[in-house]
């Protein structure tokens, strides 16, 4: 082989090597989506979404079913309205429930979705009545501390 023709097939491997990186990267980030699966659109409006992210995971059972595709202000109820885009795959029930969770204690928001009973499934466009807002770390600490300020000092024991 002369020298061209190896400088050719480095550049290649080299090539090979940065387009996989790339790929990894932005699925690592969850900045590019490479599943170009069906999916339809809900909406849910919660009080306080804390973190939450577009491009965050929704799950059911533990498993990723979609993600958050956008979240806007609603002027007129002034809580978030979050669309989310789930995978065509996975029907849910109308009466649903939406929860802004937490992986770990200090890890990413997600929104974990939660089947309930009716016969008629969710469709594109539609909106899930039922939510529970992001539990905020800072306020459970706030609440803690002011509970414990209220208490009746105790006497100490004779």
């Amino acid at each position: 082989m002369n020298r061209s023709a190896i400088d050719l097939w480095v550049g290649i491997f080299v090539a090979a090597g940065l387009a996989g990186l790339l790929f990894l990267a932005l699925k690592v980030g969850n900045l590019a989506s490479f599943n170009t699966a069906p999916a339809y659109q809900v909406y849910a409006k919660f009080a306080n979404i804390g973190g939450l992210k577009a491009r965050a995971p929704v799950k059911s059972a533990g498993v990723v079913i979609g993600r958050v595709a956008d979240i806007r202000f609603d002027n007129e109820s002034y809580e978030a309205l979050v669309a989310i885009n789930l995978d065509a795959a996975y029907q849910f029930p109308r009466d649903t429930t939406a929860k802004i969770l937490t992986s770990g204690i200090l890890g990413e928001q997600y929104i974990g979705l939660e089947a309930g009973g009716d016969g008629v499934m969710l469709k594109n466009g539609d909106r899930l009545r039922l939510t529970q807002s992001a539990v905020v770390l800072e306020n459970l600490i706030s609440q803690f501390l002011f509970s414990k300020a209220a208490e009746p000092a105790k006497e100490p024991a004779k």
